[in-house]
């Protein structure tokens, strides 16, 4: 009886030993897998939502950031407003003037430079 007991104990741990060597095997292989970038949308098994964020290994090199464009001014003469696309590239100052005039200055500045 003694004997049987100590078997059926036996065979679960044996059980329990392969089943995690197993997963932690599957672990290292998608591991390996995903850090150098070989199929790892095949080896990572997701869940819903969003993907969690790529590892510093599988990202790309890492390049400065992008210089912001400089403000445009309104084309008005003597006005240092910044131009807005909601008021059509004028200051809020200026909205209310014509484009042919606007136009006008434009070009103005344009044979200046």
């Amino acid at each position: 009886m003694d004997n049987s007991i100590q078997l059926l104990v036996d065979n679960f741990v044996n059980q329990i030993v392969a089943t995690v060597e197993a997963a932690a095997v599957r672990r290292v292989q998608a591991a390996v897998s995903v850090a150098l970038g070989a199929g790892s949308a095949v080896a990572l098994k997701r869940g819903p939502g969003r993907p969690a964020k790529a590892s510093y290994v599988a990202s790309p090199a890492v390049t400065a950031p992008a210089k912001r464009r400089p403000k445009q001014l309104c084309p008005v003469p003597g006005c240092t407003g910044v131009a807005a696309p909601v008021f059509g590239m004028v200051c809020s100052e200026h909205k209310k003037v014509s484009k042919a005039l606007i136009k006008k200055y434009r070009a103005q500045r344009r044979a200046s430079k």
